[in-house]
């Protein structure tokens, strides 16, 4: 038995070697995935209206390195610091790489002793999550952050990152949305009243997170079986985090009886029918929800959270047109700063993010419904050659134009016929020719076509760059 295992292990070896070179396995990493031109295109639209909307806000842009010390990331997410990647030893530092942009920005806060900036920060995040691409959900992703840090009058910050929120997600046109606010400090006096210990409050709070996901049975059994949170706790959270509203629930719940008494609630409570009243004089109430449920599951956060939700989509196919949820969240963070500063000095700060990938999903399957031809340049003329023998002319003209900032391509062939240089801006969306011929040379001009009505005009050899920046201003 011993001579024949050998013999089959050493035929497995060998099979083995052989396998080896034609297992290999062409694939991005779980949870990443490649971009190609069109999808960068789409994105890129994104970003500007992203980047566009922090510039009108007066925002400074920061970078900061892709991974940190692993003890500058440890015990700032909660339960979610076990997606957090981590990094081989190399060299002395224990390192991983960068669960969101916030952690590293109070760490550059701190370290620079800077107490006032308002600032953006698109860069790439990692979490060694479940991922569901389809749904916009990666280990690899954007996150694209606006935040404002120094100490102000209470909410006026807050209610221009909601602003914020609401300018970006109109202007992407993604559908209707709405944007849930709450407040850490109410959620706490409210887990005070209901009889929840201070040792449990965190824990307690990334359960209440979950309601967006599962309903509140699900909710209540995680909190009274796993958590050990007493049934009558339990129900008394119930009673509150089922509500939603405006202004008048926040009146109402400044005279419940409970809530009322819990100092942090009700400081919890002013700020809010502050920010609704900045909210009113922004004009876009319409849109915000005041949601007792919303808790968000970062352990950072110390004043108003929100979250922006993309409604349902009316569509035939309801299965494919799910709620891509979460779009957008933030929220208030004045503890985070004090952490890394030697002296525990505080810099309040809030700040948004925009989920980038989520909404970068609804805009490709968007234009991949609506059967749009994206342009993945933006090429504004291609120089061609109405004859052989005209190499030397194109790269002239077209040396010219580059010189003079215009977008221009030409076909890499020494004699290319006209009707493919033409179908090539069919192609690409290219919106202009500029023919050069021998009669064209001897008259000094160039035959500039326009691709979607095939009209050609005559324009002076020294007129053209000018002829060409007023056509594409007009496209």
């Amino acid at each position: 038995i011993a001579k024949e295992v050998a013999k089959l292990l050493e035929m497995k070896a060998q099979l083995g070697e052989d396998e080896g070179k034609h297992k290999f396995v062409l694939k991005t990493p779980k949870g990443t995935r490649d971009y190609g031109p069109k999808q960068m295109a789409i994105r890129e639209r994104a970003f500007s209206a992203i980047i566009s909307c922090f510039k009108r806000h007066g925002a400074e842009v920061i970078d900061t390195p892709v991974f940190e010390l692993k003890e500058t990331l440890t015990g700032k997410y909660g339960e979610d610091s076990k997606l957090i990647y981590d990094l081989k030893d190399q060299g002395g530092e224990l390192l991983s790489l960068r669960y969101d942009l916030t952690v590293p920005f109070a760490r550059y806060l701190a370290m620079n002793k800077i107490t006032n900036i308002k600032r953006y920060h698109i860069a790439k995040v990692y979490r060694r999550d479940n991922p569901a691409m389809t749904r916009g959900r990666y280990r690899e992703f954007y996150q694209c952050d606006f935040d404002i840090a120094g100490q102000f009058d209470p909410m006026i910050p807050d209610a221009e990152c909601l602003k914020i929120v609401h300018e970006i997600l109109s202007d992407l046109q993604l559908g209707d949305f709405v944007i849930k606010v709450n407040d850490r400090r109410i959620l706490d006096g409210m887990f005070a009243v209901c009889g929840v210990p201070d040792s449990k409050f965190r824990t307690i709070c990334s359960s209440v997170d979950k309601l967006d996901k599962v309903p509140w049975e699900e909710v209540r059994s995680e909190m009274v079986g796993e958590k050990g949170l007493s049934p009558e706790a339990a129900d008394r959270i119930g009673e509150y985090v089922q509500l939603h509203g405006g202004l008048d629930l926040i009146e109402r719940l400044l005279q419940d009886p409970k809530l009322s008494q819990n100092k942090l609630a009700k400081e919890g409570l002013g700020d809010m029918k502050l920010l609704f009243e900045y909210l009113t004089l922004f004009g876009i109430t319409g849109k915000i929800s005041f949601d007792l449920s919303l808790a968000r599951g970062l352990d950072y956060y110390t004043g108003v959270i929100f979250e922006a939700v993309l409604l349902q989509q009316e569509n035939e196919h309801v299965e494919e047109a799910v709620s891509v949820g979460s779009v957008a969240g933030g929220g208030r963070y004045d503890g985070l700063v004090g952490m890394f500063d030697p002296k525990g000095r505080k810099v309040p700060c809030v700040g948004v993010s925009i989920g980038i990938e989520r909404i970068f999903s609804i805009l490709e399957q968007r234009l991949e419904a609506a059967e749009e031809k994206i342009r993945t340049t933006e090429t504004q003329v291609l120089v061609a050659s109405a004859q052989k023998k005209l190499l030397e002319e194109r790269l002239k003209l077209i040396s010219e134009l580059w010189d003079a900032g215009i977008k221009a391509e030409m076909l890499y062939k020494k004699n290319p016929k006209l009707l493919n240089q033409l179908q090539y801006c069919e192609d690409t969306g290219i919106p202009l020719v500029a023919i050069v011929g021998e009669q064209e040379l001897k008259d000094g001009v160039v035959k500039l076509r326009i691709v979607a009505t095939r009209e050609e005009v005559s324009v002076r050899r020294e007129s053209l760059v000018e002829e060409i920046r007023i056509r594409t201003s007009q496209c």
